[in-house]
């Protein structure tokens, strides 16, 4: 899906620009809805819940606007001392955007922990909240219709309402332009805040760790918890090579907490670490433009989750 591109507008037509969240329990499809919106990879996705840890800004280029999106850490119940710092990050997000978009999957029933979040959202007075439904490609129309009526019933109970209300599909794409449309006008009049051509404030080397994190995840049984953090140590020019040949070096490990999970990364003969990294050398070279070298290996920093100063370490 190419970049977001619209009609030119009239030039009476102030341009705007200004920040939007997507927030909603974990796999709830915020990630994925960023990427379609941008254009481009530039937040992970998985089918395992819980996967973003950092807020990642995709940015929208429009003739009319720009549009920051932050995407958030799915908020949840935390059992963990990360977890209690993502839900931090979450809010402290919701208390700076201009928007707020509630992601809820047509798939799935509304359940405790959209309610969870909904409450949440009920005591933001000022920011307008947009429903987005998502997903809408997996569910047949009379679904999508009971998932509607069910969205705009949970904000009555609970004595707000939502500034819109729209069902996507960022697989197919279906209503992705109209949800930019839609949040376009909640933004302030403002000039560009990024130049053109940038699709996102994060600094490569995390954009990298959160690609060969994507990678490791991908595949991984389901006695290995969310327990995988990547930190890039090193990322080099290879010196001595032509300039019209360029090559980079990335060094980078992979964080388990128990020493029992280590094969289970590594896998066979370290079949499993070797495709982590053919996978995620190829999203890291579209990214960057160049050939890479990356060097993986696999480290325990034990219970890493629970441990203030192994958190620091890990970037948290």
């Amino acid at each position: 899906m190419g970049r977001m591109s619209e009609p030119s507008p009239s030039s009476s037509a102030p341009h705007r620009a200004g920040f939007a969240c997507f927030v909603g329990r974990p796999n709830a499809g915020k990630s994925t809805l960023t990427n379609a919106l941008v254009g481009q990879k530039v937040a992970i996705t998985s089918n395992r819940p819980q996967t973003t840890r950092h807020t990642v800004r995709g940015i929208v280029h429009r003739e009319d606007a720009q549009l920051i999106l932050v995407d958030t850490p799915g908020l949840h119940k935390p059992r963990t001392l990360l977890g209690e710092r993502l839900n931090d990050v979450v809010r402290a997000t919701w208390a700076e955007v201009d928007v707020i978009g509630f992601c809820l999957p047509a798939d799935q029933k509304i359940g405790p922990g959209d309610r969870f979040i909904a409450k949440e959202l009920a005591g933001i007075r000022k920011t307008p909240k947009i429903a987005i439904v998502t997903k809408t490609d997996l569910v047949e129309g009379k679904a999508l219709a009971e998932q509607l009526i069910a969205v705009d019933q949970l904000a009555k109970e609970l004595g707000f309402e939502w500034a819109e209300i729209i069902p996507v599909s960022a697989v197919s794409g279906a209503q992705v332009g109209l949800l930019a449309d839609l949040i376009v006008p909640f933004l302030p009049e403002s000039p560009p805040l990024y130049p053109e051509g940038d699709l996102t404030d994060e600094p490569e080397q995390v954009m990298v760790a959160e690609l060969i994190r994507e990678a490791a995840l991908e595949g991984v049984r389901d006695e290995l918890p969310h327990s995988i953090a990547v930190v890039v140590e090193e990322m080099l020019p290879r010196e001595g090579r032509p300039a019209d040949k360029p090559m980079l070096d990335i060094h980078a490990n992979l964080f388990i907490e128990r020493p029992s999970q280590k094969g289970i990364v590594i896998g066979p003969k370290g079949q499993r670490l070797r495709e982590v990294g053919t996978k995620s050398r190829k999203h890291i070279e579209a990214l960057l433009g160049t050939p890479v070298f990356l060097d993986l290996h696999v480290k325990v920093a034990k219970d890493w989750q629970r441990d203030p100063k192994q958190l620091r370490r890990l970037g948290f």
